[in-house]
């Protein structure tokens, strides 16, 4: 929402003056800002858990997946980047190639770019022809034993080159996932919040019909301020509960971060700042695309409202 914005700085101000206290006492703020972010999802996300963190918030899905499904393995996108954890490290190819190199229990699949990807524009049908891939996995993974807990993907895969994946894929990737016995995670920690324009989060360009069973949020979520969140289903929440190891983080979810996530919401709202994003990513779109008329160098303009990749390449 900008840069020291008033109305999030006044929200910070005024509640550090009243009361800051870990989230094992109760207070009013937290209860609000999850019923305001519910107002922002599906109706089966229903369950929030507060964290400081975009790496917090994808290393407790994980968890969630695991307790849930009972399974290990997990698949991400080739060049996915997760978070600075040592789990997530493990699940993002954009770091795990220089390190220590791919788990047994990590699957790769293509990532989904109609553009330079696999399978392309002129694909008769690419995006079942990405989803076979990911079931493929699947098949590959159940030969050695192996059991699927997650699908883990951002919604448009951003460090992979702002791709837009083709509408459909999805919901055929968690066909496969699900028939498997694991959930879909969508990690909108760059991606969500309004910022694609024409829906709050990003994984709703796929259709109105898909719906992931675990949503990861970070970055935008405070405005810089540290907060984030893991949203998901009552099954799954419940399965984690179970254990009767309850889930505990000193700062998520504490008074001063949730009057500025309460407050970033306000202003999203106020200054119809999603029907912004969407104006001005068109108008920048539309000049990026005068550009490319001009010079042989760029490849590809795609985007979705301030999602905006420009693939520069040597040869057309």
């Amino acid at each position: 929402v900008g840069h020291c914005h008033p109305d999030i700085v006044k929200a910070a101000h005024e509640q550090n003056q009243l009361l800051n206290t870990n989230s094992r006492y109760l207070h009013d703020n937290l209860v609000d800002y999850a019923k305001r972010l519910s107002k922002t999802l599906p109706e089966k996300l229903c369950t929030f858990y507060f964290l400081n963190s975009g790496s917090e918030a994808n290393d407790l899905a994980l968890r969630l997946a695991r307790q849930y499904t009972r399974h290990e393995d997990v698949i991400v996108l080739d060049h996915a980047y997760h978070g600075h954890l040592t789990s997530l490290i493990d699940i993002s190819p954009y770091k795990f190639r220089n390190l220590e190199g791919q788990k047994e229990w990590v699957h790769v699949a293509p990532v989904p770019d109609t553009y330079r990807g696999l399978y392309r524009e002129d694909h008769e049908d690419s995006v079942t022809a990405y989803a076979n891939e990911v079931k493929n996995i699947i098949e590959q993974a159940h030969k050695k034993g192996r059991k699927i807990a997650a699908f883990f993907a951002e919604s448009l895969p951003s460090v992979g080159g702002q791709i837009i994946p083709p509408a459909g894929y999805f919901q055929k990737v968690a066909e496969y996932v699900h028939k498997a016995g694991g959930v879909f995670i969508a990690d909108e920690i760059q991606v969500g919040f309004g910022r694609v324009g024409k829906h709050f989060w990003a994984f709703q360009l796929q259709g109105e019909d898909f719906i992931p069973d675990i949503v990861t949020m970070g970055k935008p979520i405070g405005n810089g301020h540290p907060i984030a969140c893991v949203a998901t289903t009552k099954e799954i929440a419940e399965a984690f509960a179970a254990t009767g190891v309850e889930y505990f983080n000193t700062f998520g979810g504490n008074p001063v971060s949730c009057a500025i996530g309460l407050a970033v919401l306000d202003v999203i709202e106020k200054e119809h700042l999603q029907a912004h994003a969407t104006e001005v990513g068109n108008f920048l779109m539309k000049l990026l695309k005068e550009q490319k008329i001009k010079h042989p160098i760029i490849g590809d303009v795609r985007g979705s409202g301030l999602f905006i990749g420009v693939d520069l390449i040597n040869n057309q």
